[in-house]
């Protein structure tokens, strides 16, 4: 009986610590998120003011789903994500099958390269995009145009334009992190893989094809989720290189949210967007796991 004992006091205090361990990562979560989430619910449903919030039910819904703009804005948000995700998942993995066969030193040289913008600053990088998309022949892509003999383009000032210069920021660079992502995912296939297609006299392409692709599955579908995820979000761009316009060309879900709660206040508003914008993410998240992920192992 006495080992019994020792054992469960030893188990009591195995447990202490551990909850010690969690309870920062927890306390953490409560504070910053769950907290936010369960405020910003409550929030929603009010005609907020600083002094004394007026409950006013579903009228921030009502509103905001007949608006215009936020149809607008999601739209913009939704062309946005079409646009960016795919090509930026082709783009990053065509890089990651081109530095596989590569050795490791090398890799790593344009591994850093790749990620070097993900760990800039998002102003510096819009101050170098500003420039290279200035209206004045001082601009890199007008300079190219007029090599071409084709008129300079206003990229941002242009509600034609501007979404696609926003893309274009995108595809030229922001692939650090998929790249790392696939080049690992490509380091874990086994070579005993490799061996067999060449003793079956298998081209370089029919490996990517038959062994590379799908067993990359579940590392494309885990990319495709966050990178839609993370293209609803978007903000930074839409604020920092064309302020949402020209005529709301550009504004986003995220961008509205942040006018609507700290331009004019309406915060209430802004959380039942937000609350929205979290609806429809999950939507596409639980969507893309059932018909995507249906033949995929996790």
């Amino acid at each position: 009986m006495t080992i019994l004992r020792k054992r469960r006091a030893l188990r009591r205090e195995d447990e202490k610590w551990g909850y010690l361990f969690v309870a920062p990562a927890v306390i953490l979560f409560l504070l910053f998120t769950a907290y936010p989430v369960l405020n910003a619910f409550r929030v929603s449903f009010q005609k907020y003011r600083p002094l004394g919030s007026t409950f006013i039910g579903l009228q921030n819904y009502k509103s905001t789903l007949s608006s215009s703009l936020f149809w607008k804005a999601l739209w913009n948000t939704v062309v946005y994500t079409v646009g960016c995700v795919p090509v930026s998942l082709v783009i990053s993995l065509g890089l990651s099958i081109l530095l596989a066969p590569m050795r490791k030193w090398v890799q790593t040289i344009f591994k850093a390269a790749y990620y070097l913008p993900v760990l800039a600053s998002g102003v510096t990088l819009s101050i170098v995009w500003l420039w290279i998309f200035s209206p004045f022949e001082t601009g890199i892509f007008n300079q190219i145009l007029g090599v071409l003999h084709i008129p300079s383009q206003n990229w941002l000032g242009s509600s034609k334009t501007a979404m696609l210069s926003l893309l274009i920021m995108v595809w030229l660079g922001n692939h650090g992190k998929n790249i790392i992502i696939y080049c690992s995912a490509l380091a874990g296939i086994p070579n005993d893989l490799y061996e067999v297609a060449d003793i079956e006299g298998a081209s370089y392409f029919v490996k990517i094809r038959c062994i590379m692709l799908p067993l990359l599955k579940p590392t494309t579908l885990f990319l495709t989720v966050t990178g839609i995820i993370t293209s609803f979000q978007v903000f930074q761009s839409a604020y920092l290189m064309t302020g949402g316009g020209p005529n709301h060309a550009t504004t986003t879900i995220a961008y509205l949210i942040f006018t609507n709660a700290f331009t004019y206040f309406d915060f209430g508003a802004a959380c039942a967007q937000a609350l929205l914008m979290a609806l429809i993410t999950t939507v596409f998240a639980v969507f893309q796991f059932k018909f995507m992920g249906s033949d995929v192992e996790y």
